[in-house]
């Protein structure tokens, strides 16, 4: 499999290179230079798989026989969702007569960023153990990201990992996941900003070339294909689980990076039946009114109850954008440079028209959140964290056309306790592993919204220099 840039300057690489360098040296995002199929008999196949194997399955095509031959990625995938919590990995709930929830909270986190980021970590060390290198890893997190990444990277002896957080618009337990743990390749960045400011950060440092090789930079983020690739499988398992192989299913999804939602274009790409893809947004909603007004104009960041969500710049949107411009490398670069100089899309009406006919946008404020929490605790007995809800709101929000309904329940309810406290007066507990998260030491670094501070404090702690 061979890998290209969203915006068309950078050399095409194979997998490991672009697992290792995260984001490509023009600024873009990789992506497939083909996208694999998977044949119908394929996907019914994986009914009789644990989903270990629907994971290593699906994210053959994806990885060289050159970096692991077919037992040995089963074996690495085994050895990463060994350790989630439920048998079945990601379980289905019906909460109505054709929705069903796909719970991605049984990892160490209790958030969906465990299903790619337990991968990615392995994959890390497997690669860097056979190359004998070592990497600095830079990140920045609207809340699950950090704990998922930090988990999967903590102690790992040829990395480092920053995690840039915005400081003080994150959950206490979405924080504490983060900066309570204290080992010597983990630093907890609280940057006073938004989730955008952060990201913008570590775009920042990887566009300065010397830096980047100086410290052998690389990504957590969803800029990462690794990412988008380890969360494609949980798609395919839902489909499989709901004995819907060959049906065309609607998957909603509650969306702030945009990485996500993109993993289910890409299963669909590959193949899985999917007739829609509802985009389920915040008050944040530049990605809402993309969809329904044809308009991506950026608005100020307003912190929420889903505050993994709050996030106006979508960083992997550009990777659709790419195959909705026909792969035009050139068009993209210049449309996201407009987009950042002047805050709005060119052409975005007309990249609606080419995306609708497989995605909706529905928006969900916080009221009406609270109220879809309460609700769906009254009539089924189901806490769903803000995040989830804002996605069942969406379905609620979105036609019936007869087809099951798959809403991503992204996050235990137990990380965000406040909320779901307020809406049904039932504070959730979390497991047994997180009971004293609230009294463990805390270990993080203020530090300035400013590229040379980030930078100089990278420079500073990384083992690589």
């Amino acid at each position: 499999m061979e890998y290209v840039s969203t915006r068309g300057g950078a050399p095409a690489l194979g997998f490991e290179d672009v697992l290792l360098s995260g984001l490509a040296r023009d600024g873009g995002l990789f992506v497939p230079a083909n996208w694999p199929a998977i044949a119908p008999e394929e996907i019914a196949a994986l009914g009789g798989m644990d989903y270990a194997g629907i994971a290593a399955r699906i994210v053959r095509p994806f990885i060289g026989n050159d970096t692991l031959d077919d037992d040995a990625l089963l074996q690495l995938a085994q050895a990463t969702y060994a350790g989630f919590e439920h048998p079945d990995v990601a379980p289905l709930r019906q909460i109505d007569d054709d929705t069903w929830l796909l719970e991605l909270f049984h990892g160490p986190t209790l958030a969906f960023k465990d299903f790619a980021l337990q991968l990615l970590g392995r994959l890390f060390e497997h690669v860097l153990a056979r190359r004998g290198a070592r990497i600095t890893i830079v990140g920045a997190t609207s809340g699950d990201t950090g704990s998922a990444a930090i988990e999967a990277c903590r102690g790992r002896a040829n990395l480092d990992i920053f995690m840039l957080h915005p400081e003080g618009r994150v959950s206490e337990v979405q924080r504490r996941q983060m900066t309570t743990v204290v080992v010597d390749n983990v630093f907890n960045l609280a940057v006073g900003g938004t989730f955008d400011d952060c990201q913008d950060l570590v775009k920042a440092l990887f566009a300065d070339h010397a830096l980047r090789d100086e410290l052998s930079l690389s990504a957590v983020n969803s800029i990462n294909w690794a990412r988008v690739m380890g969360q494609t499988a949980y798609y395919f398992s839902a489909a499989a689980r709901l004995g819907a192989v060959g049906e065309e299913l609607t998957f909603v999804v509650p969306t702030g990076n945009f990485g996500n939602v993109y993993s289910a274009y890409v299963a669909r790409q590959m193949g899985l039946p999917i007739s829609r893809l509802v985009v389920a947004s915040n008050r944040n909603d530049i990605l809402y009114r993309f969809y329904t007004d044809g308009d991506m104009s950026i608005a100020g960041v307003e912190p929420s109850l889903s505050p993994s969500m709050d996030i106006q710049v979508s960083s992997n949107f550009e990777r659709l954008m790419f195959d909705l411009m026909d792969r035009d490398g050139a068009a993209v670069a210049a449309a996201m440079q407009a987009f950042r100089n002047e805050g709005s899309l060119p052409g975005a009406a007309a990249l609606r028209d080419g995306a609708r006919t497989l995605f909706e946008g529905q928006r969900v404020d916080d009221d009406e959140t609270l109220e879809v929490i309460r609700d769906v605790h009254e009539t089924s007995g189901v806490l769903l964290d803000p995040h989830t809800a804002v996605g069942v709101g969406a379905a609620r929000k979105s036609a019936r056309d007869g087809r099951k309904r798959i809403v991503l329940a992204t996050a235990h309810p137990a990380k965000f306790p406040d909320a779901v406290e307020s809406a049904t007066g039932v504070r959730p507990a979390p497991p047994p592993h997180l009971a004293d998260l609230l009294d463990r030491p805390e270990v993080a670094t203020s530090i300035a919204n400013e590229v040379g501070a980030v930078r100089d404090f990278v420079r500073g702690h990384a083992a690589a220099t």
